[in-house]
Parts: C-alpha cells; structure tokens; sequence
C-alpha cells in the first residue's frame, strides 16, 4: 500500500466510501468517509496545503500494523506540501494516534487541528521519547478525551515535540484544571487558548504555577466559570512575559481588598461582557488596549497614561470619560451608551486621536451637541455607524433627525454672540459721534462773540 495512503488511512476516517474534492485555486483538499478503496481519491489531495477528513471511526485499526518507513517513503513524506491537517467527526484510539504521530516527523506540517473529536483509551506515548515534530500549532475543539490529571507522563514522553510548541488551543472541551506539571512542558509556548471551558478561580493558581508556560504573551479564559478579579490576578503573577490577557464572558467581581499588581508586561486587556458595573482595579499600570464593552457601566474615572485604544461600547455611561487622562489615546469606542454630548473641547486637544465611533446614543442636538458631533466628523474617523446612526433625541423637534443634518451656523446657534459685538459697534459709533459734536460746539460759539 502507497505508503502516504497508509498516513492518511492511520491518522484519518476509514470506515464507509467516500471521496476528496480538491480546491485547486486555494490548494485546500476536504475528504468524507473515506474507505481504502478510495485510493485515487486521496491521492489527488497530496498537492494540497491544507487537507480536511471529516467522519469514520477508527476502532477497527487500533492494531492495523505499522511499520518503520523505508528511505523512499521518507523522502516521499518530506516532499509534500501538506502544512495543515484537520481531523472532524472522528472515534480517535488514542493507542493508534500515539503509533502513527511519530510519522509527522517526516513531513512539513506545522499544523493539526482536531474538531468535535473523541478520544479513546490510553496510549503508549513512551515510543515518542525524544521524537520531535516539525508542528508548531496545535488546536482541539469540542473533543472529549481522559482527564488531564495524572498524565504527565504521557506529556514527559512527548516534551520533545511540545517543548517547541508555539500555539496551543483547547476550547469547548469541558476542560476544569491544567495541572502544573504539565503546563511546565510547554516551555516555548507563546500563545494558549483555553476559552469555553469549566476552569474556575481555585483552577487557575495551580495550572500557573512556577515553571510553567514560561513564555506565554497571550492567554485567553474567555468564557470559563472565573469570578473572582484578585484570584486571577494572584495566578497571573508568574507569568512574566505576558502581554495579553483575556477574561472576557465570565462574572466576575470586584475584590475591596484587592491589592494584586499585574504583570508589568501586560498590554491588552480584555473584560468585555463580565457583568461589571464599575471598574474593577488596579489595572496593569501598561496598558495599552483595554475592552470593557458590553458591561453595566455607569462612569469611567481611572487614568492610564500609556493607553492607546478604549472600548466602552454597549454600557451605560452617560457622558464620555475625560480625554485628559490618557493622552495617547488613538482609539475610543462608545457605541450604544446614554451618552448626550461628546466632549468636543477635549478631544480636539489629543492630537493622536484618530478614530472615535460613538452610533447609538440619545444625543442632544442643542448646538454644543449637534456642533460637537459635527466638528468630531471632520476631524476622525467615526466609523461604519456614521452617519446613518447619529439621531438626536432631544429637542422635541429634532428628535429623530440625523445628527449631521442639524444647522449649527453662528447665527442660528449663537445669536448674542452676533447682537453682542452688533450693539457694542453701535454704542462705540454713538459714543464717537457725541465726542464729535461736543468738540465741534466751540468753534460755532466763538466767532458769534467776536461780533
């Protein structure tokens, strides 16, 4: 047998016929249920960059021999252009994924994800001792396998692959601990997404502890059972190299007490849609993205020197927070909140600011507001919600009417500051006018007393 057929036979889906459509234009090859009988049908999925094998259960291969590969069907695995491989719908013995992984060393794929997979049994993952593999991204969602505690030495078996793992995904997968051990494994891991899983607040300090995920910049708990913003904050103070931080979709509460520094590395901060209706502190003192949409708040008073982009869409605020604390400012969204007035004063002072998006609120189009607006337009950029989406609320008669369309001309916004300089030219008129004719009564008067 090919032996790339026999790859795909032990890695991917061989239960009913089926058959491979190869996009050409997108090098991207999906297959369905496919059986060994459809031998050309894989084949043709060999030019592909990215391959797909959706549906099949493999139980009946669990001891399908597989042998050592011979020097031409190395160097047949290395000549692929196969980068990424998706595994979907699948019964996966775990025994024979450990056998057939090893393969992957021979070939160029960087990337393997596994979709709504089940994992079954236990493997010998001691064979994979010292073996490396060329893939640096590794992604499951929705599977459903053994818990993870008590298998690090599963984990110890493959560190010669996982040391160098860059990107690790584990989503969706009712997922309630990571123990320390293995987390110390990944000791080039840049990025871990663990969003939509069970993880709760006493899960976090262990998985975090000293060691693990030494290099990790990017961290997602979106969507988890966290509570708890100084229990966070305490688990993340080993985690140096940190830079992104996101918690959004969870419930969490203030802590009065708390007293927790963040990593002085953390840069983006997300605590969108957590149920707040205040800001909860301290933030990382560097920030320079913070996302607080679509959460209770009333105000934003805090002050972050560094901060770039604020996102505050989808709250309650009723008027913008003060520009004057975060002079870089670049990004400021405040869609769909109370607010009546943008502070056109302040923001006309950030010389960085380029990009405001304020659609949705009940916006006064007195002149200082309808003007304010107006004068933002001309200045930023004020994003797809301009400007079908900017109505004023009040004055009885402009409500409804579009925010640009409001007249905000000298005369009709402002008339005393037209009258005013009107009457005072007028005033300094009569006053030189009688200067005038009080100078000029002397000079009739005198030749009448001559006579």
């Amino acid at each position: 047998m090919n032996v790339a057929v026999l790859l795909l036979l032990g890695l991917g889906l061989l239960e009913a016929e089926g058959r491979c459509f190869f996009n050409r234009t997108e090098e991207h090859c999906v297959c369905y249920s496919l059986s060994q009988e459809s031998l050309s049908s894989i084949i043709q999925c060999l030019p592909a960059s990215v391959v797909e094998f959706w549906g099949g259960e493999l139980e009946r291969y669990a001891a399908f021999p597989i042998n050592d590969l011979d020097p031409s069907a190395i160097e047949m695995l290395g000549s692929l252009v196969i980068r990424k491989i998706i595994f979907g719908d699948l019964l996966v013995p775990e025994i024979l994924l450990a056998r057939v992984l090893r393969f992957f060393s021979y070939t160029q794929v960087q990337e393997l994800v596994f979709e709504s997979c089940i994992f079954e049994g236990r493997g010998n993952w001691a064979e994979m001792a010292g073996q490396g593999l060329p893939i640096l991204s590794l992604h499951f969602h929705n599977v459903t396998s053994a818990p993870l505690t008590g298998r690090e030495q599963d984990f110890s078996s493959l560190s010669g692959w996982l040391e160098i793992l860059q990107e690790l995904a584990v989503t969706g997968s009712h997922v309630t601990s990571l123990p320390c051990g293995i987390g110390r494994v990944f000791r080039a891991l840049r990025s871990l997404d663990v969003s939509q899983n069970s993880l709760g607040d006493e899960s976090l300090m262990p998985a975090f502890c000293e060691g693990a995920f030494p290099q990790l910049q990017v961290l997602s708990l979106q969507r988890n059972n966290l509570t708890s913003y100084h229990s966070v904050c305490e688990s993340m103070q080993l985690l140096r190299e940190l830079q992104h931080l996101d918690l959004s979709q969870n419930k969490l509460m203030a802590d009065p007490s708390s007293s927790c520094q963040w990593p002085v590395a953390l840069r983006i901060f997300n605590l969108s849609n957590t149920g707040l209706d205040e800001v909860l502190t301290p933030l990382p003192s560097n920030l320079e993205v913070l996302d607080m949409s679509c959460n209770h708040l009333h105000a934003v008073d805090i002050s972050l020197s560094s901060l770039k982009k604020l996102f505050l869409s989808q709250n309650v605020l009723q008027a913008a927070p003060s520009m004057r604390n975060y002079p870089m400012l670049d990004t400021l969204h405040l869609d769909n909140n109370s607010i009546a007035e943008l502070p056109w004063d302040e923001v006309k002072l950030l010389g960085h600011l380029r990009d405001v998006a304020a659609a949705g609120n009940p916006y006064n189009c007195s002149c200082s507001g309808a003007g304010g607006v107006q004068a933002l337009a001309g200045l930023v950029h004020l994003g797809q919600g301009w400007p079908q989406d900017y109505r004023c609320h009040s004055p009885p008669h402009y409500q409804g009417r579009l925010v640009k369309d409001v007249p905000v001309s000298v005369l009709q916004c402002n008339s005393a500051a037209v009258i005013a300089p009107v009457c005072i030219a007028l005033a300094l008129v009569g006053v030189a006018g009688a200067v005038c004719l009080i100078r000029s009564r002397p000079r009739l008067i005198r030749p009448c007393l001559r006579v």
